[in-house]
Protein backbone atom coordinates (compact mmCIF):
# COMPACT_ATOMS: atom_id res chain seq x y z
CA UNK A 1 0.00 0.00 0.00
CA UNK A 2 1.36 3.40 -0.94
CA UNK A 3 1.98 6.29 1.61
CA UNK A 4 -0.56 9.03 1.20
CA UNK A 5 -0.89 12.51 2.00
CA UNK A 6 -3.94 14.57 3.56
CA UNK A 7 -4.49 18.39 3.38
CA UNK A 8 -7.14 20.28 5.86
CA UNK A 9 -9.03 23.38 5.23
CA UNK A 10 -11.26 25.04 8.19
CA UNK A 11 -14.44 26.42 6.92
CA UNK A 12 -17.00 27.62 8.44
CA UNK A 13 -21.01 26.73 7.93
CA UNK A 14 -24.01 28.92 8.79
CA UNK A 15 -27.82 27.74 8.84
CA UNK A 16 -30.58 29.30 11.02
CA UNK A 17 -32.03 26.71 12.02
CA UNK A 18 -29.33 24.05 13.83
CA UNK A 19 -25.11 23.42 14.05
CA UNK A 20 -25.87 20.04 12.59
CA UNK A 21 -27.27 21.51 9.70
CA UNK A 22 -24.26 24.65 9.80
CA UNK A 23 -21.71 21.84 9.58
CA UNK A 24 -23.65 19.76 7.18
CA UNK A 25 -23.90 22.88 4.96
CA UNK A 26 -20.03 23.70 4.60
CA UNK A 27 -19.63 20.00 4.20
CA UNK A 28 -21.92 19.82 1.12
CA UNK A 29 -20.04 23.30 -0.41
CA UNK A 30 -16.63 21.32 0.50
CA UNK A 31 -17.71 18.54 -1.45
CA UNK A 32 -18.73 20.13 -4.63
CA UNK A 33 -15.35 21.66 -5.33
CA UNK A 34 -12.77 18.93 -3.41
CA UNK A 35 -12.26 15.63 -4.07
CA UNK A 36 -11.70 12.64 -1.74
CA UNK A 37 -12.94 14.33 1.52
CA UNK A 38 -12.24 12.21 4.25
CA UNK A 39 -12.93 13.37 7.73
CA UNK A 40 -14.86 16.48 8.89
CA UNK A 41 -13.86 18.00 12.90
CA UNK A 42 -15.76 20.18 14.28
CA UNK A 43 -13.66 22.84 15.93
CA UNK A 44 -16.22 25.41 17.40
CA UNK A 45 -19.65 25.48 17.50
CA UNK A 46 -21.38 29.37 17.69
CA UNK A 47 -24.18 31.52 17.66
CA UNK A 48 -24.84 35.25 16.35
CA UNK A 49 -27.24 36.87 18.19
CA UNK A 50 -29.45 40.33 17.58
CA UNK A 51 -32.07 41.99 19.93
CA UNK A 52 -31.70 38.80 22.39
CA UNK A 53 -32.44 36.13 20.37
CA UNK A 54 -30.45 33.48 18.03
CA UNK A 55 -30.04 34.76 14.42
CA UNK A 56 -27.52 32.31 12.95
CA UNK A 57 -26.00 28.99 14.27
CA UNK A 58 -22.06 28.72 12.92
CA UNK A 59 -20.23 25.13 12.76
CA UNK A 60 -16.53 25.85 12.54
CA UNK A 61 -15.10 22.60 10.98
CA UNK A 62 -11.46 21.03 9.89
CA UNK A 63 -12.09 19.56 6.47
CA UNK A 64 -9.41 16.70 5.27
CA UNK A 65 -9.14 15.35 1.71
CA UNK A 66 -6.63 13.66 0.13
CA UNK A 67 -4.02 15.75 -1.71
CA UNK A 68 -2.11 15.11 -4.70
CA UNK A 69 -2.08 11.99 -7.14
CA UNK A 70 -1.60 8.18 -6.00
CA UNK A 71 -3.14 5.80 -4.00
Amino acid sequence: MGESVYKVIELVGTSTESWEKAAAAAIERAGQSLRDLRIAEVSDLDVQISDGKIECYRAKIKVSFKYGGGS
